[in-house]
């Protein structure tokens, strides 16, 4: 996880696959080869299914990039294996604008989704988390999952449920998820400075 001055939005570029899972001590190096693996640059910040990882190395249509034992202990990356499909999205530029909400690539929980539904051309996906982080959502509101920003609603105290339109579901990972895995979270952070203010009132 990078410093907190880079910004993303939540609207994926593309997706990649992982080619390759290094341990190393406590680590994690992961090789990825995306369409946009080419383009990128060594310490450049990419999320990656929400986490903001450092580019180590490129060559030719994959890059390098490893998550500390932090990061493995609460994001879903402890799990990644060859061949899984990532979210990939390159850190927001100051002139551009933001089509999603402002997202860090901070994960701070992981959840798991308890029900897919189709809808006859949507997907409704429905996900439970430790309820401690309850108050961080509020109906209509926007979260962060595997790095898509999306929109909150049928909020219960530990469990929400997330549309997503066809769109989304052709170009991220979405496609792959079903009932029992695992994906990372990143609660708005507009919400969680107003929770933190609120506690010390």
């Amino acid at each position: 996880m990078n410093d907190i001055w880079t910004m993303f939005t939540g609207i994926i570029e593309s997706t990649g696959h992982v080619q390759c899972v290094i341990s190393e001590g406590t680590n994690k190096t992961f090789w990825m080869r995306s369409p946009i693996s080419n383009q990128l640059s060594i310490d450049q910040s990419v999320s990656h299914n929400g986490v903001c990882l450092t580019v180590e190395e490129i060559k030719d249509d994959m890059h390098r990039v490893t998550a500390i034992e932090e990061t493995l202990n609460k994001t879903n990356l402890g799990g990644w294996e060859t061949g899984n499909s990532i979210n990939l999205e390159r850190c927001m530029q100051m002139n551009g604008r933001l089509d999603g909400h402002i997202v860090q690539g901070h994960v701070d929980t992981t959840a798991v989704c308890t029900i897919v539904v189709e809808k006859n051309g949507s997907w409704e996906y429905s996900f439970q988390f430790d309820k401690k982080f309850a108050a961080l959502i509020i109906e209509k509101g926007s979260i962060t999952i595997n790095g898509i920003s999306l929109t909150l609603f049928n909020i219960k105290e530990d469990v929400f449920t997330v549309a997503i339109i066809p769109y989304t579901y052709l170009h991220t990972n979405m496609q792959y998820l079903k009932t029992g895995d695992e994906v990372n979270i990143e609660f708005d952070m507009i919400g969680k400075y107003v929770s933190r203010f609120m506690q010390f009132k």
